[in-house]
């Protein structure tokens, strides 16, 4: 929910910079604005953009992974507080060590297709928030799209995972929490999957009824 609540806040304040009513685009800027975006590689990475559920054993390469994440803190944040914590795992020791314990915990890892419990993913991210900042959780969830987009434009799938992280607050997981090391007071908020993508997912239909203008 932060990240899309993070995209939603920014979008809110970017609207409130503008003080004229906008006008209605005309057919030739129509028809120019579409031509535009499917020649941007920006707007066609949002849009041809899928979350992932299934991954190839091939790990992500720590030069390629560092791209994204200098992407991801490169993100708009409040007040340049910064108030995110990141620990990129790529060890299958620890991957596994701690799905060994989810195994016993959680009726998911029955299933057929289960290896590990970030989607069978060979690297993951977690992100820590300073809850003493009011807005580090929409931070957080902007850092997590900039990353997210970023490693699309380069071939590499993500999933935002939440009850995973969720697993790793409980105390079963609590010795892999701790080797995470997150900075007194920061809290994990959500992980996210990443690795090549071994699916290739429709979209899901978006509900544009539910964006209007205001005239």
């Amino acid at each position: 929910m932060a990240l899309w609540a993070g995209i939603f806040c920014l979008g809110i304040l970017a609207g409130c910079g503008n003080a004229e009513t906008p006008k209605k685009d005309t057919a030739a800027e129509k028809s120019a604005a579409t031509v535009s975006n499917a020649a941007n590689p920006v707007i066609e990475t949002i849009l041809s953009r899928r979350s992932i559920r299934r991954y190839k054993p091939q790990p992500v390469g720590r030069d390629t992974m560092q791209i994204i994440l200098n992407c991801g803190i490169n993100a708009p944040n409040g007040q340049n507080k910064q108030s995110w914590e990141v620990r990129v795992v790529d060890n299958p020791e620890f991957i596994n060590g701690v799905t060994e314990i989810f195994k016993k915990e959680s009726k998911m890892a029955e299933s057929p297709d289960f290896k590990n419990m970030f989607r069978n993913a060979p690297t993951v991210v977690f992100i820590a928030n300073d809850p003493s900042y009011g807005a580090s959780q929409i931070d957080c969830g902007l850092m997590g799209e900039n990353m997210i987009l970023a490693a699309w434009s380069m071939g590499i799938g993500s999933c935002c995972l939440g009850s995973s992280a969720a697993f790793m607050k409980t105390p079963a997981a609590a010795e892999y929490l701790k080797k995470l090391d997150f900075s007194e007071g920061y809290q994990l908020l959500y992980c996210i999957a990443f690795g090549y993508p071994d699916e290739t997912p429709e979209a899901k239909p978006r509900d544009a009824g539910k964006v209007r203008f205001i005239e």
